[in-house]
C-alpha cells in the first residue's frame, strides 16, 4: 500500500515525464509548488518506489522514469480525466455536417481523434455477424462495362467496375438484380455465399438464359470481398515521438498496420467501456513498447464497432480516456440519429 507522500511523488513523476519525455529528478519535483518536502525526502521515497517497482532508473541519468507498473497504478487509481470540452465541441460540430454515410462518419472520427491526440488513431467498423445486405446495383457504363454497388444496413458501400461478359445482356442483368434484391434483402453478409450457392444459383437457372456465367459474374462482382473495415488516422503520428527513433520499432508498427486481420481481431476483443492496456500487456509484439486504449461505440443498444488509440507508454491518459469517452458518445448519438 502507497503512502499519501509515495502517491503524490508518483504522480508527479508520472505527469511530468509524460509532459517531457524526459527522467525526473528529485531536485525538479521539491521545486513544484504542490510538494511540500525536500529533495532529500522526494530521493527517499523514489528509491522506495523503485524498488516497489513503480519507477525505474535509465542509465544515462540519475532521474527516473515510470515503469509499466507504475503507468497501471496512475491509470488505474489516480487518472482523473481531463476537461476536454472544447474538443467535444469540435468533434460534435464536425459530426453534425451533414454526413450521410457510414463511412464518412468512421472515417471523420478517425481523423478527428489522431490530430487532436497526435497519436495513431484506428476504428473497426461493423462487425461482418452484424451487417446485413440492402441493396444490391448493376449500373451499365457501356455495353461491355458496368459498375456492381452492394449497400449494407450499417450505411457501407461497395462498388466495383467490372467488364460484362458478352453472354450477359441487359435483360438478363436486370433479370439478376431483381432476383438479389427479392431474396437478399436483410440476410447476414456471412450467410451470402450461402444464399448464392443454393436458392439463387436455381433461380438463375430458372430465370437466366447463361445462368453458369452469371453465376461466376455475381460471385466475382459482390461476394469477393468481406464489407468489415478498419478506418486509420494519423498512421505517421508515432513517428513525431521521440520513444520511436528506431527504426526497428517504427518498421514493425507498419508492418502490423498492413496485417488489417491481425488488427480487427485485436480490436473486437476490446470490452465495453474504456479498456486500456500498457506495453508486454499487449498480446501483440509490435505495440509491447506501446500503450493501447480502446473504446466501444452502439448501434441500436448493441457491440458495433471499437475506437482505439495507439501511442508510447507515455501517453497522456487523462485526456485521451475523457475523448475516447466523449468520441464514444458522440458517434453511438450520431449513429442513433443517422439511422
Amino acid at each position: 500500500m502507497l503512502t499519501e507522500r509515495q502517491l503524490l511523488v508518483l504522480q508527479v513523476i508520472i505527469d511530468d515525464f509524460i509532459e517531457s519525455a524526459q527522467p525526473v529528478g528529485s531536485r525538479s519535483i521539491a521545486k513544484k509548488d504542490n510538494i511540500m518536502h525536500s529533495s532529500a525526502t522526494v530521493r527517499n521515497e523514489m528509491a522506495d518506489l523503485e524498488e516497489m517497482g513503480f519507477l525505474e532508473k535509465t542509465h544515462s541519468s540519475s532521474g527516473r522514469i515510470p515503469s509499466e507498473k507504475g503507468y497501471r497504478y496512475y491509470v488505474d487509481n489516480l487518472v482523473t480525466p481531463q476537461d476536454v470540452e472544447s474538443n467535444v465541441r469540435i468533434i460534435r460540430s464536425i459530426m453534425q455536417e451533414g454526413l450521410f454515410e457510414f463511412e464518412q462518419i468512421v472515417q471523420s472520427s478517425a481523423e478527428i481523434l489522431s490530430e487532436i491526440t497526435n497519436y495513431t488513431s484506428i476504428i473497426l467498423g461493423p462487425e461482418v455477424f452484424e451487417t446485413k445486405l440492402k441493396q444490391l446495383q448493376i449500373i451499365s457504363l457501356t455495353p461491355h462495362t458496368a459498375v456492381a454497388i452492394l449497400v449494407t444496413n450499417t450505411g457501407h458501400v461497395e462498388h466495383r467496375s467490372f467488364s460484362v461478359p458478352d453472354e450477359i445482356n441487359a435483360s438478363d442483368l436486370e433479370k439478376m438484380v431483381n432476383i438479389l434484391n427479392d431474396r437478399l434483402y436483410g440476410v447476414p453478409i456471412f450467410k451470402l455465399h450461402e444464399k448464392l450457392n443454393t436458392e439463387i444459383v436455381s433461380l438463375l437457372d430458372k430465370y437466366v438464359t447463361d445462368s453458369e456465367t452469371s453465376y461466376d459474374y455475381l460471385k466475382g462482382a459482390f461476394f469477393s470481398e468481406n464489407p468489415v473495415k478498419l478506418y486509420f488516422g494519423g498512421k505517421t503520428n508515432l513517428l513525431m515521438q521521440p520513444e520511436f527513433n528506431d527504426i526497428d520499432k517504427v518498421r514493425s508498427f507498419y508492418a502490423m498496420i498492413e496485417e488489417k486481420d491481425e488488427i480487427a481481431k485485436l480490436l473486437k476483443d476490446a470490452s465495453d467501456g474504456i479498456k486500456v492496456s500498457i506495453g508486454h500487456e499487449n498480446k501483440v509484439d509490435a505495440i509491447k513498447d506501446c500503450s493501447l486504449i480502446t473504446a466501444t461505440y452502439d448501434l441500436n443498444r448493441e457491440h458495433f464497432g471499437t475506437i482505439a488509440l495507439i501511442g508510447p507508454t507515455r501517453m497522456e491518459y487523462k485526456k485521451v480516456i475523457a475523448l475516447l469517452n466523449a468520441l464514444s458518445t458522440e458517434m453511438t448519438n450520431v449513429l442513433y440519429e443517422w439511422y
